[in-house]
């Protein structure tokens, strides 16, 4: 397996700092093949004009990021428009201090495509639009590029697309902002366009600093986000897109609200999203939240809290020890042994080739790193695949930086026996206080 370096020091570096690239996913890629699947059937569903929502549920480091980031990637090479954001105790959906917005200014920013998967592609995709309008129309019409006659005909398509929008709630402002911004793109008008483009970012403060700069009397607010957001993925279907796909992490972070009343408002609003997709109010939308279990399942503070949440969402009484992927809920369980020889197999693969030595990890080494990774106490509950990713990635490096240690050695170590034991006791205290916020 050759990969390019760049990727490899991404890889390596992200993993080890127990974080998940964005780039390069495909090398490192191990089970989930299920869950994927199922997510993918719905990326179908959308690319048809219907809307879905899921929630993917797992501990810390099980792999709920890294299912995000493979999804994303995914829909990004079949031509869809990504936004994602991880909520915080500044970003959330609701709030009394602007925090839904500041999740939609998050989720613009990080708007994504196939061309620019990176973020920050609302620019180019408007400029795409109305670019791709001019050629269809030039195709269309038999016209030259410096017809007179080429600039009604755009207009007139640019006012189809701008007209179908009118009937969605908050549509005919967003048209009208559209409108701007296409008469700014054709006079060349870029301190105009900027200002479109800052309006559609929700960076306006004040309806009177909107009506002063664009003329127009209204701004995207706390309250009406989520709505600018279904706009906007009927908008790019219009533009040539396949679609708008929603990713949103951290749902612990309004699990951890202290404040019962504030909590059950932004349940509400995922209440609120949820209901629009299930009930055909959105289209060519998807979303997808993750969580762990606790901000998911506890009755007091989490998802379930919210009875209208809970009566959607908990698994019925037929499930049991079976997966149900088609559900609203995917549960993440722990990757197979096999599974984490396998993840090994392409770390140690990438590390050789990112410092360029002769692999010097055997596959016994690595089967004995796994039994002692799965022999700790409780580990075939608990143990994630960022642990063994972490632990892995170290032992490498090691053994790399001091060629005359033996994988073996180190791995039979009374040193290495008692770090796992003292992740493990700082890891199980960290959940336990999570859990009892």
């Amino acid at each position: 397996m050759k990969i390019p370096k760049r990727i490899a020091q991404i890889l390596i570096n992200s993993l080890k700092g127990g974080v998940v690239p964005r780039v390069g996913l495909p090398y490192v890629t191990v089970g989930r093949k299920a869950e994927i699947d199922a997510l993918l059937k719905d990326v179908d569903m959308i690319e048809e004009g219907g809307a879905t929502f899921r929630f993917i549920m797992g501990k810390y480091g099980s792999g709920k990021s890294f299912l995000l980031q493979t999804i994303r990637n995914y829909v990004m090479a079949k031509n869809f428009v990504v936004v994602d954001a991880d909520l915080s105790p500044e970003r959330r959906l609701q709030g009394t201090r602007g925090q839904g917005l500041a999740t939609y200014k998050e989720l613009v920013r990080n708007m994504s495509t196939k061309t620019k998967p990176e973020g920050g592609a609302l620019t180019l995709i408007l400029d795409r639009w109305i670019s791709n309008i001019q050629q269809q129309t030039m195709q269309e019409a038999g016209l030259s590029a410096d017809d007179p006659a080429l600039g009604g005909a755009v207009e007139k398509k640019i006012n189809e697309v701008i007209f179908s929008l009118n009937e969605l709630v908050h549509g005919f402002d967003f048209a009208k902002l559209l409108s701007l911004y296409y008469r700014s793109y054709m006079t060349g008008d870029e301190e105009k366009k900027a200002q479109v483009v800052k309006w559609f970012r929700g960076e306006y403060s004040t309806k009177t600093e909107a009506k002063a700069e664009l003329g127009v009397n209204i701004i995207i607010t706390d309250d009406d986000w989520y709505e600018y957001l279904k706009i906007f993925a009927y908008f790019l279907r219009q533009a040539g897109y396949a679609g708008m796909l929603i990713l949103i992490d951290e749902l612990v972070n309004i699990y951890k609200i202290p404040n019962a009343i504030t909590r059950q408002y932004n349940y509400e609003k995922i209440l609120t999203m949820y209901n629009d997709a299930l009930q055909g109010k959105a289209s060519y939308l998807g979303v997808i939240m993750c969580g762990t279990p606790q901000s998911m399942e506890d009755t007091r503070r989490g998802v379930y809290s919210y009875e209208a949440l809970r009566s959607r969402l908990a698994q019925g009484h037929f499930s049991g020890e079976h997966k149900d992927l088609l559900s609203p809920v995917i549960r993440l369980v722990p990757l197979t042994y096999e599974e984490m020889l396998v993840l090994t197999e392409k770390l140690a693969d990438i590390h050789a080739q990112l410092y360029d030595y002769e692999q010097i990890v055997t596959q016994q080494d690595m089967v004995d790193f796994i039994k002692i990774e799965f022999g700790r106490i409780g580990a075939d509950a608990h143990i994630t695949p960022r642990e063994v990713t972490r632990d892995f990635i170290e032992v490498l490096d090691i053994v790399m930086q001091n060629p005359n240690i033996k994988v073996a050695e180190l791995l039979g170590s009374d040193a290495f026996t008692y770090a796992k034991d003292e992740i493990s006791e700082q890891e199980t205290a960290e959940e336990f206080a999570e859990f009892t916020l």
